[in-house]
């Protein structure tokens, strides 16, 4: 399956920015050859209040955004999903970092440690709640797109547990640039029963991939020490996998 102009493809990104990093360039080649594209991103709710974890307030300086981060991220968003000429869907639920437990009121992710590791019991409820308000927007004939979760975030794992409950036949993107550190992952999912394609990119959907992540200019410093880092990066990822890869499990 290539560009063919006739498709039509959903990508869920966890959060705003998780899109553009790993397969913006994608996203831009098949909306320039007319294929109907979308970003819908699972967690873009606002904080429940403005009583944030010393974590989450942590993260908001390192951004440099203030208290309205989620408003602002958003925006930066918007700006990054129109250079790749896509649309946008945001659901309310928010980041991890702003989540609490239903029961105790207790956030229940307040560290780096607690963001890589297992999903809280307290999400149950989350994921059903996306599961039904995707299956109520998801339009038939679209080709769906999800995270592997490769970094183990759990916002990424939470999005493909959301997916894959949806019974649907699924593609999946590895997570950029959380795959870097995660090949061995990936070269055991050859043996396991999943098969990749491969997507070229030309330089212009290279040009408006690094284009797409510097509009969240917020989140640049979480993985480099700038942008010309990152574009840096970005072109080397590519030259070395000759296009962004897009992955199926064959059904046994």
């Amino acid at each position: 399956m290539g560009y063919n102009g006739e498709m039509s493809w959903i990508y869920l990104s966890p959060h705003y920015d998780d899109v553009a990093l790993s397969c913006g360039g994608l996203v831009w080649e098949q909306s320039q050859l007319s294929e109907r594209v979308s970003i819908w991103t699972v967690c873009a709710g606002e904080p429940p209040s403005l009583n944030l974890s010393p974590f989450a307030t942590e993260l908001h300086e390192r951004w440099k955004l203030g208290q309205n981060a989620p408003a602002r991220r958003q925006m930066e968003d918007r700006t990054s999903t129109q250079l790749l000429g896509a649309s946008s869907k945001y659901f309310s639920v928010p980041d991890c970092i702003y989540r609490r437990d239903p029961a105790t009121g207790e956030f229940m992710y307040c560290s780096e440690a607690a963001l890589n590791g297992a999903l809280q019991p307290g999400d149950i409820k989350t994921i059903h709640i996306l599961q039904i308000e995707l299956s109520q927007s998801l339009p038939s004939e679209a080709n769906l797109v999800c995270p592997l979760g490769l970094g183990n975030h759990v916002d990424h794992q939470l999005t493909r547990r959301v997916a894959e409950g949806l019974g649907l036949d699924l593609w999946y993107y590895a997570d950029f640039p959380y795959l870097l550190d995660a090949k061995t992952h990936v070269k055991q999912m050859v043996g396991d029963g999943w098969v990749s394609q491969v997507f070229p990119i030309s330089p212009g959907g290279l040009t408006a991939w690094m284009d797409s992540i510097s509009a969240h200019a917020s989140q640049i410093s979480t993985f480099w020490e700038n942008d010309q880092a990152m574009r840096q990066a970005v072109a080397e990822y590519l030259d070395s996998n000759c296009g962004v890869s897009l992955w199926q499990k064959l059904r046994t």
